[in-house]
């Protein structure tokens, strides 16, 4: 499944840049989010905790970041699970930042491989949900941003 979007933030570009690689920062931003471990300087372990359709799911998945070019371009893939087992995810996505006048948009590329009964669900389902994860992470990124002004 390929997810694309792109979203305005109101803050200089460095800033931008700043927080996305700030894994504190960003994960308070992320809809769900329950904990991050750096492991090394590219690499984190994360729980997200979602509904997806009817159910709940929990997952535990391992990021690393594969391709950093500040403060414009970053790639990072990731693999994991949900906790009960509900279905396996792989995702490799790319973030781009351009500077516009009064702030920076955001465009972002994601190809996420899902199995498991969590694929049951569909394309449509998943999209949904995926976009309203993107629309809540761009108001929290672009209030936490504003609060650092």
């Amino acid at each position: 499944m390929l997810l694309e979007g792109k979203f305005i933030v109101k803050a200089p570009i460095q800033r931008t840049w700043d927080f996305l690689l700030d894994p504190v920062t960003l994960f308070s931003c992320v809809p769900g989010a329950e904990k991050i471990e750096r492991l090394d300087d590219k690499t984190y372990n994360c729980v997200i905790k979602q509904k997806v359709g009817p159910i709940g799911v929990k997952f535990k998945f391992k990021t690393l970041l594969t391709k950093v070019e500040a403060p414009k371009h970053l790639e990072f893939s990731g693999e994991g699970e949900e906790v009960a087992r509900a279905g396996h995810f792989v995702q490799k996505s790319s973030v781009d930042l351009v500077e516009i006048p009064g702030g920076v948009e955001v465009t972002y590329r994601s190809e996420v491989s899902i199995s498991g009964r969590l694929a049951t669900f569909g394309d449509r389902i998943m999209r949904a949900k995926a976009k309203s994860v993107q629309e809540e992470l761009s108001r929290n990124l672009d209030a936490k941003l504003k609060e650092l002004s």
